[in-house]
């Protein structure tokens, strides 16, 4: 990791730079992918998932069979683990749930708004590095409580055909309706145009590597929706003098670990605390079996020095961390000023890892700076806002002529007149 002492807040956007990739360079292969599958459909899926998976399909479709298959390969530890972080999940996004509430403006005029859940979503699962059924949890919950009729979810087959037990385990436990064996670009063309045995869907959720995070934004520019703009993980560790060194360094590496492209950041008040922390990153990353993917995210990370809390705070802001921990004792008369962050942790005993899997709240957040305008993944995600409104005579008797005079002014008379008929009626 880079070390900085007090940098100038105008080098702040430089040393904190993301290690980011142009995915217009991987556009004309993605759209020949996205191209074969509008025109060739379960074709060109078993095609490109040899090419890229090194697998020859039968069936795209998981099985009943492999599904129940699954279930016995699951320990059940994991499944008690598996099905406590489903409640937790479950309970706070529940409570993410609006009620319908009619307001009268004026007498006469009542309005109000409904959330109506998406039909039909497709969620994408990585299966690369590591198989991430939290993340599956952490979608398909809340479709589940949003009342999506279709959960759709794919994920990269194994080089023997199979999916992960877990995942397929952690999908049943959650309703979701139908499981593909497809990653990459090509899933994200088959849950956006549909094949002959994709449905298409409405919206895309899910991380996943260059290409998926390409093909996202691709068929997002002509009009699937997509959950967010994504790009590789992230955290941000601001840590004072409370602060456990061994803590901090083992929060740093859970990140680290994600892919050699994921970046973390420390700010300390001290030289002598980000020593100590770069002294337990060493230690605790000899020890780790994915240490080669950690140890290329740290050299694109950065430890930095800060001289008071409020440089510390307009950095943290400055950079919009996807994760934040605030590794102190005043965390929270410090997290008050914070307003650019995906997810925030608090204290010494919140490490990052609990969001991650089962504390409740949802995984999937904005990074690459995008915390500065966009929310992580919610109940919000999976329904659309629709308003309702409903006037009475005496209710378009009192605004009708704001209305009349406000087209006219636009020069509108259509508008002018659908008003005016009723009120002379």
């Amino acid at each position: 990791m880079k070390i900085y002492t007090n940098p100038d807040p105008q080098t702040w956007e430089e040393i904190l730079k993301r290690p980011t990739f142009d995915p217009s360079n991987l556009e004309p292969v993605v759209q020949k992918v996205l191209d074969a599958i509008k025109t060739e459909g379960d074709a060109a899926l078993r095609r490109y998932t040899k090419k890229f998976d090194h697998v020859m399909l039968k069936e795209l479709q998981v099985s009943s069979a492999e599904l129940k298959t699954a279930a016995t390969k699951v320990s059940e530890p994991l499944k008690l683990s598996i099905r406590a972080a489903i409640k937790n999940i479950r309970l706070f996004h529940e409570q993410q749930k609006l009620e319908v509430k009619r307001v009268e403006t004026m007498p006469g005029i009542q309005c109000w708004r409904k959330s109506v859940a998406i039909e039909k979503v497709g969620l994408y699962i990585p299966g690369g590095t590591a198989p991430l059924f939290s993340t599956v949890l952490m979608l398909a919950i809340p479709a589940q409580l949003a009342g999506c009729r279709e959960i759709i979810l794919c994920t990269p087959p194994r080089k023997d055909g199979s999916v992960h037990p877990a995942i397929l385990f952690a999908a049943q436990e959650v309703g979701v309706t139908k499981i593909f064996k497809l990653g990459g670009g090509q899933a994200i063309g088959a849950l956006a145009y549909g094949t002959e045995s994709v449905p298409a869907v409405y919206k895309i959720f899910g991380p996943g590597n260059q290409y998926v995070t390409a093909a996202k934004q691709m068929v997002n520019r002509s009009g699937i929706a997509i959950d967010m703009p994504a790009g590789p993980s992230e955290v941000l560790i601001c840590a004072d003098a409370s602060a456990n060194p061994a803590f901090v360094a083992a929060d740093l590496l859970s990140q680290a670990e994600h892919g050699t492209d994921s970046q973390v950041v420390l700010v300390a008040f001290s030289e002598d605390k980000v020593n100590a922390v770069l002294a337990e990153v060493k230690k605790q990353l000899a020890t780790l079996p994915r240490q080669d993917i950690a140890t290329q995210a740290l050299e694109h990370s950065v430890a930095t020095i800060a001289p008071d809390q409020k440089t510390a705070l307009a950095l943290i802001n400055t950079y919009a961390p996807e994760h934040l921990i605030l590794a102190m004792d005043d965390f929270e008369v410090f997290s008050e000023g914070i307003i650019n962050a995906g997810s925030v942790f608090l204290g010494h005993y919140t490490p990052e890892s609990v969001g991650d899997y089962a504390s409740g709240t949802n995984h999937t957040l904005p990074t690459n700076g995008f915390a500065r305008a966009y929310s992580g993944v919610s109940l919000d995600s999976f329904v659309k806002k629709i308003t309702f409104q409903h006037l009475s005579r005496e209710g378009l008797e009192r605004i009708g002529p704001a209305v009349e005079h406000m087209a006219a002014a636009e020069e509108l008379e259509a508008h002018k007149m659908a008003v005016s008929i009723r009120l002379n009626s």
